[in-house]
C-alpha cells in the first residue's frame, strides 16, 4: 500500500466518520423537535400514548425515507448495503 493510496484511505474514512457524525447530530435535534411537538398535544397524564405516537411517527418516516432512497439507487443498478 503506498503513501497515495494510505491518504486516499485517510480521506475517505475521516469523510464518511464526519458525514455520520453530522447525520446524527441532525437526527438528535429532529428528535428533540418531534418530541416537544409531540408533547404539545398529549399532556403529562399522557405521556405513554405520546411516546407510541412518536414512535410510529419516527417509524414511518424511516420506512418512507429508505424505500424513496433505495428506489433512487436502483434507478443506478445500486442496492443498499451492497458490498
Amino acid at each position: 500500500m503506498g503513501e497515495v493510496d494510505a491518504k486516499k484511505l485517510f480521506l475517505e474514512t475521516f469523510a464518511a466518520l464526519i458525514t455520520a457524525a453530522f447525520g446524527l447530530i441532525a437526527a438528535l435535534a429532529w428528535n428533540e423537535a418531534i418530541k416537544a411537538l409531540i408533547a404539545q398535544f398529549f399532556k403529562s397524564g399522557n405521556e405513554l400514548m405520546g411516546l407510541f405516537v412518536y414512535a410510529i411517527i419516527v417509524t414511518v418516516i424511516a420506512i418512507s425515507v429508505t424505500y424513496v432512497i433505495a428506489r433512487a439507487l436502483s434507478r443506478y443498478g445500486m442496492e443498499l448495503n451492497k458490498k
